[in-house]
């Protein structure tokens, strides 16, 4: 490896693009003690596990000690073991059942062939037997994994939601009341509107188990995050006292080779392009086709599927044209609309070798065992620490050193990271955020509840303090029907519907604009907020590497038709937003800046796409722009704001452009919240104003970009000095002068960022964070 990697540093092409090299050392295997029935110990024996790694040990006696367990550690460290032992344990012993929770079927499918396996292995006397129910089952297929009543069941919180809850008391009576064990496998993916639903149904979950006298313990499993016993505590709604964390990797590891890589600046103008840097994707591509050649087994991570169709065709042509023909053919696309036998395809091409080189989206970031890999590479920063070293955790053979290139956009993030790498390497990984109390979708999980089994006042154990008023206002709307018992009050749902299929978990409304070409074919959908920014007339929109441009955009019918284009520009929409402040819910103020409030509030944002610019793929020249007439949106959400008083600002209009300056540091602050919570930076947004009607003075909101609020600006209020200080470093430590895409600038401004002002803005964030 340090062959190649000097051989990387020599070549002409890559001069100056290494921005930082560093080592992490390898490490020897520690091993723990475990009593293993003879059985299953050769079972695992036949799988080459003879012994326990130490945190594997710890992990699985803290389970046998009755204690609910959350392991967060690497990938690749084996983590399955810490609930495969006492899910085979218990189902030998006393048919005891265990409930594996996934958040993507190619995952549940993965695990279940290896469970199944070792449950073959175990022989039918021992009474283990494994079953997947998932969507993709048939209705008689459903119907016979009942009639098996497997020991070892693996769902989606979909298909829980769907299709076990609800029929629970009819249908798996048998399951419930032998239920020992809840595995709740990569709940760092359990966040925002999502994991705020699998909060819920995990709730509706610990109700039944307790009208069954049911009581599973918890298991776990999660990347390296910052809060991994808080988070595991949020979503599973058990005490987070109640947990054992396990967070030492134990396994053996050979040295990994970090490389951070920043593609050259083009020579700008001083204007739009300004600062702009050549394509990471362009960069990987060449790294890529450098590594595979060398012989080394490589994956590219990048953000999307078409980028990882298109630029594993372009390696291969590249490859094709060096010559080498055999590793063209070896150089293929993961992502999760493949079939799942052209995934099962790819992944066994990993493990053998025929694979040589892989562009895959976040789909292999997951469990999906691919064995090891030499060279593991990161097109653009993946948005957090946390799926960074996922990522990366892909690379290593064994004891065998490994390669791993982060190769920088030229967003504020990933220049923020490989300017500052001690950041990646050295501080805390983000924490994740859910927010079971989000008042959007509550009232349909506590209905779904009342449908499953009566509602008793001391459910508020489970819905939170809320629950009293909120089951009286859907008893006054006819949702909920109370009964008097000899056990006290009860309700029960008041419908004939089915509330669990009137809500999606991965969504929040129900309104949806379906995507057609001209001849009928369907290719997607989108949300309606959504489709009024990307699928709105004249949009360029791009689907499976097919470029096409929206014709036209019905929402009578809620349908956009879209036609195949060989447009070389991009659009992006133009909006006017206006927030009102619904309620104040909480105030400080920032330490360093004591006369500036911050406030933490239920708000309104109301929003309007007035029209969009077409901008010049290559270059970002704008080449014009057009005018739309859509209808407004408004989203109901929590904000923090911050009011600037008198004096303030009055030195920011001396020092520059004002409005600019605000507007620059809302952009700023926003695109940190990735840095310090696990969030998309879509999640958020934010209005900056000099004069706002609520406060009457001038004001910077950012908003959870969710119906009801994730808790993004919740803890972002709580730990706004943090925010404020790391947004003045990032803007400070980029060397530009007049702002560009690595510190003010945002690709989602809907304004075009016009206007902004760098030296304004860090003028604000130097004084709210006390930093010179």
């Amino acid at each position: 490896m340090d062959e190649t990697i000097s051989w990387l540093r020599e070549r002409p092409y890559y001069a100056g693009q290494i921005e930082d090299e560093r080592t992490l050392p390898g490490r020897e295997a520690a091993h723990g003690d475990v009593a293993l029935d003879d059985r299953l110990a050769g079972a695992l024996a036949s799988r080459g596990v003879d012994r326990l790694y130490a945190h594997q040990a710890e992990a699985v006696n803290a389970v046998r000690d009755g204690d609910d367990v959350v392991l967060a550690t690497p990938t690749a460290s084996g983590k399955s073991l810490a609930y495969t032992v006492p899910a085979m344990e218990r189902a030998m012993d006393h048919r005891g059942t265990t409930l594996y929770v996934a958040p993507q079927v190619a995952l549940i499918n993965d695990q279940a062939e290896t469970l199944a396996a070792i449950a073959e292995d175990l022989g039918f006397a021992s009474g283990v037997t494994v079953d997947r129910y998932t969507g993709q089952l048939s209705r008689s297929e459903k119907r016979a994994v009942r009639d098996r009543q497997p020991t070892v069941l693996l769902a989606t919180p979909d298909m829980l939601h769907y299709g076990i809850l609800p029929h629970a008391h009819r249908l798996w009576d048998w399951f419930f009341e032998r239920l020992e064990t809840v595995v709740v496998d990569e709940v760092h993916e359990y966040r925002g509107i999502f994991g705020s639903h699998v909060a819920l149904v995990l709730r509706r979950l610990n109700r039944l188990c307790e009208r069954f006298d049911a009581d599973p313990q918890y298991v776990c499993c999660s990347a390296t995050i910052g809060n991994p016993v808080e988070h595991a505590a949020t979503v599973t709604g058990h005490d987070p006292d109640d947990y054992h964390l396990v967070d030492t990797d134990t396994s053996a590891s050979g040295p990994t080779h970090w490389l951070c890589w920043n593609p050259p600046e083009y020579e700008g103008d001083g204007g739009w392009g300004s600062g702009r840097r050549r394509s990471a994707h362009v960069e990987t591509k060449r790294l890529f086709v450098d590594l595979v050649e060398r012989g080394l087994q490589t994956v590219v991570f990048t953000g999307a599927r078409q980028t990882a169709e298109r630029y594993a065709t372009d390696s291969a042509k590249e490859l094709r044209q060096r010559g080498e023909h055999d590793l063209a053919d070896a150089v293929v696309a993961y992502q999760a609309a493949l079939t799942d036998d052209r995934r099962a395809e790819i992944e066994q091409g990993l493990h053998d070798g025929d694979v040589r080189g892989v562009w895959s989206t976040s789909a292999l970031e997951l469990g999906v065992d691919v064995g090891g890999l030499d060279a593991v590479l990161l097109d653009g920063y993946p948005g957090t620490r946390m799926a960074t070293f996922q990522r990366g955790g892909r690379a290593g053979r064994g004891t065998d050193p490994s390669l791993v290139g982060l190769i920088a956009g030229e967003d504020q993030l990933d220049q923020y990271v490989v300017r500052n790498p001690h950041v990646l390497f050295e501080e805390a990984p983000e924490r994740a955020v859910t927010n079971p109390a989000n008042e959007t979708i509550l009232p349909d999980h506590v209905c779904a509840a009342a449908r499953e089994s009566w509602l008793k006042p001391d459910d508020d154990r489970h819905f939170g303090q809320t629950f009293p008023a909120l089951v009286s206002d859907l008893e006054a709307a006819g949702d909920l029907e109370r009964r008097t018992t000899d056990d006290g009050m009860r309700w029960i749902y008041g419908n004939d519907d089915s509330p669990q299929h009137e809500m999606s978990l991965r969504t929040v409304g129900d309104r949806d604009v379906q995507l057609r070409t001209r001849d009928g074919d369907r290719i997607g959908s989108l949300s309606f907020g959504d489709a009024l920014r990307d699928a709105h007339p004249g949009a360029i929109y791009h689907h499976q590497g097919t470029t096409y441009e929206v014709v036209d955009l019905d929402l009578d019918a809620d349908v956009a038709t879209l036609d195949r284009t060989w447009a070389d520009y991009f659009t992006s929409t133009l909006h006017d937003k206006a927030i009102t402040v619904e309620a104040d819910l909480a105030e400080t103020s920032f330490d360093a800046a004591p006369d500036v409030t911050v406030r933490f509030a239920a708000v309104e944002m109301r929003k309007q796409i007035t029209g969009y610019e077409r901008r010049d793929s290559s270059s970002g020249e704008l080449l014009g722009e057009r005018s739309l007439d859509l209808p407004e949106t408004s989203l109901e959400t929590k904000a923090l704001y911050y009011v600037l008083p008198d004096d303030l600002e009055a030195r920011l209009r001396d020092a520059g452009d004002f409005d600019g300056g605000i507007h620059a540091a809302e952009h700023a602050m926003i695109s940190m919240f990735p840095f310090s919570f696990l969030c998309d930076r879509r999640d958020v947004g934010g209005l900056s104003t000099p004069l706002h009607p609520h406060t009457n003075r001038s004001t910077i909101f950012i908003y959870d970009g969710h119906p009801g609020g994730v808790g993004l600006t919740r803890n972002g209020y709580a730990e706004i000095d943090d925010l404020a200080a790391t947004t003045h470093e990032m803007v400070t430590t980029c060397d530009c002068e007049g702002g560009c895409p690595a510190c003010v600038q945002s690709p989602h401004c809907g304004n075009a960022n016009d206007p902004l002002d760098k030296s304004v803005a860090i003028y604000l964030l130097a004084a709210v964070s006390g930093r010179d």
